[in-house]
């Protein structure tokens, strides 16, 4: 079965609300998530899910709704509501509970404790701690303090749990294998919060970025586009930075904004499924071009590219500065393999500098066949590629079968041939 990735592509920034829209998109359960929501026993809010614009652009909009706010809760400078969206609601969940209230400043353990009553998949509601652990985290070392002291003004607000928890639930439920995180677009200016004016980005976002190594991409835009929420999700699903070398686009689903921007201002978030090795696969070339080298040493070079694990090595005659008949070196190697392969180059020629790229590599596919023959045992190589199908003899089995032998090496080397092709089943339409 084929992997699939989640891909949250940050050109927009990234915000708690904007990424349980994109997922609500994706095809992940709104009935887990109401079910999750309905379980947290806090009070004073509403959530509603619905289709909007923003700027032509069409998405999923989802919006939790404070019966008592406050000027200190994460909506208050993250998530304005005097936005360019044109919405149709579709869903209005409420929740009256005898519960506590939003201004309520809560603790990390106190946040644990509404997400251990909710009703959710024990690995959903591992990912809800841990995005809430990544952000305390980050307070701490903002405000110089231990974890358990930090007091969650804006990310302890209950619009932000909703967030967190149906991030998590959302995200489970869609069975990801793993997620990309390529960069996240971030604005610039100041913001107002519960701790004053702040520079963007605000420090949780900073140390965020840093601990986890999640790329920022600085923009000329104002305000703040990437939240300590939307942030803290995007390093708990993290596990690749880099796309695949080839995929296929499952499904797309947009997440809405809140900010005018005066641009669309949107969470675009892919399920994707990374092509097969066999289809599509992303080798690195290194070349070098030698002129003082002599031939043994070019052919001892050649042995140690060979088993330092370059898949192939060659010297393609050239001229050079000057007149100077010359080799150009070219190996072709595997990524994790390249420091190996270039190691190799530098320490056993004479050049003082090489060249690498990446290239996409089409091959057939393989099999390793064993035949019988007269003199022994003999491997043959199977290739494939739609209908067309060859077999080689593998050299190193055809001289061993020689040697032993004493018969001819091409008449063996037809004999193997001859037995591979012998052995195929017939062509389906015979």
């Amino acid at each position: 079965m084929s992997k699939k990735l989640l891909y949250l592509e940050g050109a927009c920034g990234i915000s708690g609300d904007m990424t349980v829209a994109a997922l609500l998109d994706l095809g992940a359960s709104a009935e887990k998530l109401d079910t999750a929501l309905q379980s947290l026993g806090i009070s004073g809010f509403h959530y509603t899910i619905s289709r909007g614009r923003s700027y032509s652009i069409s998405g999923c909009d989802f919006c939790v709704h404070l019966h008592h706010p406050t000027p200190h809760r994460e909506d208050a400078y993250e998530h304005s509501h005097a936005h360019s969206h044109e919405h149709a609601h579709a869903h209005e969940h409420s929740h009256e509970h005898a519960h506590a209230h939003a201004h309520e400043h809560r603790h990390l353990a106190d946040v644990y404790a509404i997400i251990d009553r909710a009703r959710m998949a024990d690995s959903a509601r591992a990912l809800a701690k841990k995005i809430f652990l990544i952000v305390a985290e980050a307070e701490a070392k903002a405000h110089g303090v231990p974890v358990e002291r930090v007091h969650f003004h804006e990310v302890g607000a209950v619009d932000s749990i909703v967030d967190i928890i149906g991030a998590a639930v959302l995200a489970d439920d869609l069975g990801i294998d793993g997620c990309v995180v390529t960069g996240l677009s971030e604005g610039c200016g100041t913001i107002f919060c519960q701790h004053g004016e702040l520079p963007v980005p605000v420090p949780a976002v900073l140390n965020i970025a840093e601990a986890y190594r999640i790329p920022l991409r600085p923009t000329a835009t104002r305000g703040e586009m990437v939240t300590p929420t939307g942030i803290a999700i995007a390093a708990a699903l993290c596990t690749r930075q880099e796309l695949p070398a080839a995929y296929r686009i499952l499904r797309t689903g947009l997440g809405l904004g809140k900010r005018d921007f005066g641009k669309a201002n949107f969470l675009r978030a892919q399920l994707l499924s990374p092509v097969e090795e066999e289809e599509a696969e992303q080798i690195w070339v290194a070349e070098a071009n030698i002129d003082d080298s002599t031939p043994e040493e070019l052919g001892l070079l050649m042995d140690k590219l060979l088993s330092a694990g370059a898949r192939d090595a060659w010297f393609v005659p050239c001229m050079m500065k000057k007149n100077r008949p010359a080799v150009q070196l070219g190996a072709l190697c595997a990524a994790e393999l390249l420091p190996q392969v270039e190691d190799t180059i530098l320490r056993h020629s004479s050049t003082i500098g090489l060249r690498k790229y990446p290239v996409q590599r089409t091959t057939m596919q393989r099999e390793q066949l064993v035949v019988h023959l007269p003199a022994g045992a003999a491997e043959v190589k199977k290739s494939t590629w739609g209908d067309i199908v060859r077999y080689q003899p593998e050299f190193e089995s055809i001289r061993r079968l020689a040697e032993a032998s004493g018969l001819p090496f091409r008449s063996l080397y037809d004999q193997a041939k001859r037995a591979a092709e012998q052995q195929a089943p017939p062509p389906a339409h015979a």
